[in-house]
């Protein structure tokens, strides 16, 4: 095992209310050492920080606005089950938002198809008539969108009204990333949404950071946001990831990254990966092979999970 250093390397656990809701970051770190750089300070300014039990020297943490989170007000569950919660839990953890959905029925099935053939359009770049024609017919995902972009052209003082107004404010890649990120934070009667949109938007904006820093160009960035936005489609949809893969155009190093963890992008979505299970060995070991310094891996953990607020909270910031 490699050697941590005088700076652990740290994760955020996303925390749920009792209705299934983002309603806090939990720090996990490599060693109850760990203190936080400006970027995870910040975070305290913008949502509910908690520290756990445990740590060796918390004033740094307790200074910057996070706040001591005791044992009894976490329940970790695997399902989410509102009659089996413990009633003196305030905040869920765990693995539950990746369990399998409930088997859709009626309109939430056609629901769920429409959004698989619009990831299947956006990937494959197709034209923008078609997309707004099949958004067209899921007025929840055209809603949250134009709701995303509207937010956005605030400053110039006009409402945007259409798909052909949303491409000329976003561009067509930003565009594609939004439509991605919206079929997460759209699928109606799924618990599970709100967690698997902070989970997808922290991996995909992780992994892009994670590809500018270790000096990849801006093509393997863009995939590397792609990777870690698809890497999720499978839990999404209840399928194995290969056969929601199947109809989408992706290059074999996104391919290769989502399906085998193979290549520099799989590497990277291995990493991340490992931070979110707690694995911090797996961590420092992979470190040094990107190679990239604990300061940096930590900084990067807290842009991105800035960025998941301004997605998973109606910050409506636009990404860059």
């Amino acid at each position: 095992m490699t050697a941590l250093g005088s700076t652990p390397p740290v994760f955020l656990e996303h925390l749920a209310d009792r209705n299934g809701k983002l309603a806090g970051l939990l720090l996990a770190a490599a060693a109850p050492s760990a203190q936080p750089d400006d970027d995870l300070a910040s975070l305290a300014e913008q949502f509910p920080c908690f520290i756990p039990d445990g740590l060796d020297d918390p004033q740094a943490w307790l200074e910057a606005g996070w706040k001591a989170l005791a044992a009894e007000q976490v329940q970790r569950i695997d399902a989410f089950d509102k009659n089996t919660l413990a009633p003196n839990a305030a905040l869920l953890a765990g693995d539950w938002p990746l369990a399998p959905p409930a088997k859709a029925v009626g309109a939430q099935a056609a629901s769920r198809a429409l959004a698989l053939q619009l990831v299947q359009l956006v990937s494959n770049d197709a034209d923008t008539h078609e997309i707004e024609a099949l958004l067209r017919r899921d007025p929840t995902l055209s809603y949250h969108l134009l709701k995303v972009v509207n937010s956005l052209s605030m400053g110039s003082g006009r409402k945007v009204g259409s798909f052909a107004q949303a491409i000329l404010i976003l561009g067509r890649q930003q565009l594609r990333r939004w439509l991605n990120l919206m079929l997460f934070s759209a699928r109606e009667g799924d618990v599970r949404s709100p967690m698997l949109l902070a989970r997808v938007a922290v991996r995909a904006h992780m992994l892009e950071l994670l590809a500018r820093e270790t000096g990849m160009g801006k093509p393997q960035q863009e995939q590397a946001f792609m990777v870690g936005m698809f890497s999720l489609l499978g839990v999404l949809f209840g399928m194995p990831l290969q056969e929601v893969l199947a109809p989408l155009t992706v290059s074999d190093a996104v391919a290769h990254a989502l399906l085998d963890k193979e290549g520099e992008l799989g590497a990277l979505l291995a990493l991340v990966e490992a931070a979110e299970r707690r694995d911090f060995a797996a961590v420092a070991a992979q470190l040094p092979e990107l190679p990239l310094a604990p300061e940096e891996f930590n900084r990067i953990v807290g842009e991105s999970h800035s960025w998941m607020l301004s997605v998973a909270t109606d910050k409506g910031q636009a990404h860059g």
